[in-house]
């Protein structure tokens, strides 16, 4: 009876790869394993959050990429209206380019990844540990006077086209700013995801050492615990058929 019970406990662990099958197995090594596991699934999210941050700066710097094209791209064109051979309508053709590309840039910044704005200039709080800590990831405001001002210029004038290359010069360095922090945030988070990933694979060879089977070790207790049950009724089954040979050998 004994080994039987001990066979079907070894069965259950190799079936279900865990070596704790029920409470009574290891209840202070199953406490452990619990809060192991729900550590691990904090992790998982706070190593999400991370990712999602860094999705999240990833597409503010692809759009700032273009508005980079689009600045360069006005600054030229207000050099070129400086032209002293260009015509007044020379340079109204230069400000419908000027005008539209300004248009693009205003539109940038009211574009959002998932419902969040991405141009807001908040500054928002990633989660970057099962804790709940957090990292504060700078915010970039498209909206700032530095761009609003250049995108507003009217280059149909030599005076107006004079401003234009010191208000797009402004907005240029301001770019380069806004970048740089991007740039940082995608730097800090990658450091938080290597991290959260290694505290997750430390947590999960913890808890495989308290819950999950040893199958080379457990296959072998199985296979003792086998053999003692293929033994145990075999000598059963000789211990019922004596009676029957003695009645025989009366008879």
């Amino acid at each position: 009876m004994q080994s039987s019970a001990a066979l079907s406990q070894s069965l259950q662990r190799l079936s279900s790869g865990s070596q704790i099958t029920s409470p009574a197995d290891d209840p202070a090594g199953l406490a452990v394993s619990m809060q192991l596991t729900s550590e691990m699934g904090r992790v998982t999210a706070a190593s999400n959050n991370v990712s999602d941050a860094t999705s999240f700066s990833q597409t503010q710097d692809g759009y700032l990429q273009q508005v980079n094209t689009a600045f360069s791209r006005m600054s030229e064109l207000a050099v070129e209206a400086l032209d002293v051979t260009k015509t007044t309508s020379d340079r109204a053709l230069y400000q419908q380019e000027y005008s539209a590309l300004g248009s693009y840039i205003n539109n940038v910044s009211t574009q959002s990844f998932n419902g969040v704005s991405l141009f807001d200039g908040a500054t928002l709080n990633v989660t970057t540990d099962p804790g709940g800590d957090t990292y504060d990831m700078v915010g970039v405001n498209l909206s700032n006077t530095s761009y609003t001002t250049a995108t507003a210029d009217n280059i149909t004038s030599v005076s107006g086209a004079q401003q234009a290359v010191k208000d797009s010069e402004k907005a240029i360095d301001q770019l380069a700013s806004d970048r740089a922090n991007i740039g940082a945030n995608e730097e800090s988070l990658s450091f938080y995801s290597n991290q959260l990933s290694a505290l997750k694979n430390n947590l999960s060879a913890a808890n495989s050492q308290i819950a999950d089977v040893d199958v080379a070790t457990e296959s072998t207790t199985f296979a003792k615990d086998n053999i003692l049950v293929q033994t145990g009724t075999a000598m059963l089954a000789q211990a019922n058929s004596m009676p029957q040979s003695v009645l025989k050998l009366l008879s």
